[in-house]
């Protein structure tokens, strides 16, 4: 398997110290749109992009190291080669990364989609509002509760910090 070909964007100012937001979505369009939305909303963690779930699992739990623990994970469940789900199970489904704070955030309002999310142990589902000033509103509230808020479980042995 070959390395994540995750993206990353940075600004100077943080929500909380260094916490990293891993947004794993398959629209360039939508990833410029959340990018847009955080930083309107003066929050400027280090964003990583995983443009698929196979991306997203070999950043958070690499064959490699200790898996990566980012502050916040901003999962689709529409992905190209491993599924949102997929994805999600996987991340609960290991020791070092089950506690890992979890917001899928889609535009699938299919009441299979959200049961399956929260079966899974998505920590909140969240359907990507179609307006730009409602989405903006979406990403402040988020980025309020779960970066500022939320007080995550500490990592488990053999995660990075």
């Amino acid at each position: 398997m070959t390395a994540p070909q995750c993206t990353e964007t940075q600004t100077t100012r943080r929500a909380r110290s260094d916490g990293t937001i891993l947004l794993v979505e398959d629209s360039p369009d939508d990833v410029v749109l959340t990018q847009r939305a955080l930083r309107k909303n003066n929050i400027r963690n280090r964003v990583v992009v995983a443009t698929d779930g196979e991306q997203a699992i070999d950043y958070l739990l690499p064959t490699a190291g200790s898996p990566i623990v980012p502050e916040l994970i901003l999962l689709d469940i529409n992905l190209p080669k491993v599924s949102g789900l997929d994805v999600l199970r996987a991340i609960r489904g290991d020791e070092r990364t089950r506690y890992l704070s979890v917001v899928v955030l889609t535009t699938s309002s299919e009441e299979q989609d959200i049961v399956s999310s929260y079966d899974l142990g998505a920590n909140s589902y969240v359907r990507k509002p179609v307006e730009f000033d409602n989405f903006l509103e979406a990403v402040r509230v988020l980025g309020l509760y779960w970066l500022l808020v939320n007080q995550n479980a500490p990592p488990a042995r053999g995660a990075a910090e």
